[in-house]
């Protein structure tokens, strides 16, 4: 049973579930459902797709990781970046608004779930820390900013295209002859609304004397009320024969049953995206999940996770959705509002389902401008240039990777920026390990540590030369430390002895062996003796297996301070 639970964590949870939990879940699953309706909606049309296809993507894929996930509070379905990768991706084989956009948006779910369950089988959920978290809040800030510039198009009333930031500005301003100002006021009207209800309701609710969790409640169905009252007033006034662009039909039925499309050549073309979507989508839920439940001092298995979202994403493609994952504001809600188990969700997908019946007769008339608006107030939070300022300060190449991702992702592209910020990064880390800190260190007086002669007032000998190497040795570095030492050991000097001191030092690879045995032979030819200390069990091991401990001119040492007294004594 505890194998089983491992890979169906509902039967861990399941066992204890009571009517505490019961109550808790369902007014959580309330609070989410009126909140995900006007917001999946708006999250379709921010993929290029019909609006159904976000309450579809909403239903089927939460159940799903109800069984399979571990978080307790993660509510899954459309995010507004993960959208966005989607119309990028799908954008470029095939043309929005046709049976095969739709069903390429089905096949990049498919191929983004079946990735994510491959890597939690495997446990490779490691891989997702190649994308850093610079890079990651450099790539969610421009991607708020593409997001929130493409949904003025539907504020305005124009036709309007493109992926890039330029592109969208200059097809917008071709395209201002076209602006419907009757679209313009209810979109701005409903942005303004948007923008007070999330800022000034709850504080004036609590004034007012209402209970925290009628605030609460009342501040997350703010776009609710925005979505009746514009729908009202296009109805009532019959705005849409003036111009004003609405939902218009939305099917009134459970999601069906959908096949994604496996031809190769479609598959190759979403490969990558889906890929990308992959990565970005589980770094953003398990954050989010690893967050809320460290509040609850619960925790998450993201090997796990991975299979609960790949799950949802296969689910999300055999059901009529789009990629989906843990969505940062859901998530918040959710777990403010009391969910205590995933069963929140599985309530959440019933309440979206008899939406889905009974309720989009009712969105007919709802204009297109109110959702964009819905998506600019929710995507704008997203948006915070102060990680320019933060690792300006503390990481110039923190700041290089974060610069350049969102330059990159607003002036070429979603897929680009973020697959420039994950290899500069990498980049970087193997630039900065490439030059390891190395430190001359000596003895602090009436002590027996030694600290770095630069920072500290010690006590060294002109004979023993002693260098901290402050980090692992491989094939980037190894050829660093071996130029560092020739130097330092120049014709005349009056070294006797040079002792690496390796307390910091986790790992020795072959590339790092060969230059070992390289200061060994060059110091042995010099007359000066190579020695070690502080060597760590496992790099130990391995210089063992190795000819270096049989070649080594000098001797190893168990403290620097046992190295200290031998050879000065010598």
């Amino acid at each position: 049973m505890t194998n089983l639970s491992r890979y169906f964590p509902i039967l861990d949870w399941g066992r204890t579930y009571d009517r505490t939990a019961l109550s808790n879940d369902l007014i959580a699953a309330v609070i989410v459902t009126i909140m995900l309706i006007p917001q999946s909606l708006a999250y379709a049309l921010l993929a290029g797709l019909p609006p159904e296809a976000g309450i579809y993507a909403s239903i089927a894929p939460i159940i799903l990781y109800a069984i399979f996930g571990t978080s307790r509070a993660l509510a899954v379905g459309p995010v507004a970046v993960v959208s966005l990768l989607t119309a990028s991706a799908i954008g470029q084989v095939a043309e929005q608004g046709t049976a095969g956009y739709a069903v390429a948006a089905l096949t990049l779910a498919f191929l983004s779930g079946g990735f994510l369950v491959l890597l939690g089988l495997l446990r490779l959920g490691f891989l997702a820390n190649f994308l850093s978290h610079p890079v990651i809040s450099g790539f969610i800030t421009a991607s708020g900013i593409l997001i929130a510039t493409s949904q003025l198009k539907h504020i305005l009333g124009v036709s309007a295209h493109g992926h890039t930031l330029p592109v969208m500005l200059g097809s917008i301003v071709e395209h201002l002859d076209q602006v419907n100002w009757i679209t313009v006021i209810i979109g701005l009207t409903a942005t303004g609304f948007l923008f007070w209800v999330r800022k000034g309701l709850k504080p004036l609710m609590k004034s007012l004397g209402a209970s925290p969790l009628l605030a609460d409640v009342t501040t997350k169905a703010g776009p609710v009320a925005a979505v009746v009252a514009t729908t009202v007033a296009v109805w009532l006034f019959g705005l849409d024969s003036a111009g004003v662009k609405i939902v218009g039909d939305v099917p009134q039925s459970l999601p069906p049953l959908t096949m994604p499309g496996l031809s190769p050549d479609l598959v190759q073309a979403l490969l990558i995206p889906a890929i990308l979507i992959s990565v970005i989508g589980f770094v953003e839920s398990v954050s989010v999940a690893q967050t809320l439940a460290a509040k609850k001092r619960q925790r998450i298995n993201p090997d796990q996770e991975l299979i609960g979202l790949g799950a949802a994403n296969i689910g999300a493609a055999f059901t009529g959705g789009y990629p989906v994952t843990g969505g940062f504001s859901r998530s918040v809600v959710n777990y403010d509002a009391g969910a205590e188990t995933p069963a929140a969700g599985a309530y959440t997908a019933v309440g979206l389902a008899i939406a889905a019946m009974a309720l989009t007769p009712l969105v007919y008339y709802l204009p297109n401008a109110t959702l964009a608006a819905t998506i600019i107030v929710a995507v704008l939070s997203l948006v915070d240039f102060s990680i320019l300022k933060k690792t300006w300060r503390y990481s110039k190449s923190d700041f290089i990777a974060v610069a350049a991702t969102i330059l990159l992702t607003l002036g070429m592209g979603v897929e680009i920026g973020v697959a420039s910020g994950v290899i500069l990064s990498v980049l970087l880390h193997l630039f900065k390990t490439s030059r390891p800190h190395v430190a001359e260190v000596g003895l602090v007086p009436g002590t027996q540590h030694f600290r770095n002669v630069n920072r500290h007032s010690v006590e060294t000998d002109p004979e023993v030369l002693t260098l901290r190497v402050d980090e692992s040795l491989y094939f980037i570095n190894a050829r660093f430390l071996e130029e560092m030492v020739q130097e330092r050991v120049a014709d005349g000097c009056a070294i006797k002895h040079v002792i690496l001191m390796f307390s910091a030092v986790n790992e020795v690879d072959f590339s790092a062996l060969e230059s070992l045995e390289a200061i060994n032979l060059r110091l042995k030819e010099m007359g000066v003796g190579l020695h070690l200390s502080e060597v760590k069990g496992p790099v130990m091991d391995r210089l063992r297996q190795s000819h270096l401990l049989d070649e080594l001119n000098g001797q190893i040492f168990l403290s620097q301070f046992d190295a200290w007294r031998a050879l000065q004594k010598q």
